[in-house]
């Protein structure tokens, strides 16, 4: 525990030193969801309906942009092959990058997207559950994205291939979280997608590092 939360602090610290691809994320993803105001008229009735989706995909696609420098700063310094030497399992490493990437992009997003559902007129009785499927889905985003970006280290083309791998795992991700700001819009529950969602995050926390470590130690190798 105690060489994790060194490796969690050594990722804050340089996301402190590069916050420009905080910055950068953030936004994207404000930029990205004023844009559909522009786009598809001002009625509030259609920017309501579209609101969810809106969200989830431009965050969605805003944790997709710091991914290319999760491994491959270190990968190229070296600091890679001293991090697992260091004693510290390759999966608890991966866990470590998955934390610093979701304390760095995914809480920001999470803290932006209630503003940006304001902004697009999305009903006040969604917004809860909006956040709520928020909340593990950022997680999951982290972990699946993590998990693609240890998959194509050293590869060729890595950046194009890192969108094309992650993005097909999110898909349910994104379908839960919508139906679940949906349903509550609809004055339906939202537990049965916000549970799916959480099933998910059980699957992803342990199985996601796994694979990302096989895939840093076959990197490393």
């Amino acid at each position: 525990m105690i060489r994790f939360l060194a490796v969690l602090g050594r990722e804050l610290r340089l996301s402190v030193r590069h916050g420009a691809d905080t910055l950068a994320a953030l936004l994207f993803f404000l930029l990205a969801a004023s844009l559909f105001p522009l786009a598809i008229g001002p009625a509030p009735e259609t920017l309501g309906r579209m609101a969810p989706g809106v969200v989830w995909v431009c965050a969605l696609l805003s944790a997709l942009l710091p991914l290319d420098r999760l491994f491959g700063a270190d990968h190229e310094d070296g600091s890679l092959d001293h991090l697992l030497l260091s004693g510290l399992p390759s999966a608890a490493l991966a866990g470590a990058k998955a934390t610093a990437h979701w304390l760095v992009t995914g809480l920001p997003l999470l803290l932006a997207a209630a503003p940006s559902a304001v902004m697009l007129r999305m009903p006040e009785d969604a917004l809860p559950a909006l956040l709520a499927g928020l909340l593990p889905g950022t997680v999951l985003l982290s972990l699946f994205g993590t998990t693609g970006a240890a998959i194509v280290l050293g590869a060729r083309r890595g950046g194009v291939l890192l969108p094309l791998l992650v993005l097909p795992l999110t898909t349910p991700v994104l379908i839960f979280g919508v139906a679940a700001a949906d349903a509550a819009a609809g004055g339906l529950s939202p537990r049965p997608h916000l549970l799916l969602l959480t099933a998910l995050l059980a699957c992803a926390l342990p199985l996601c590092p796994l694979a990302a470590g096989a895939a840093l130690r076959s990197a490393a190798e």
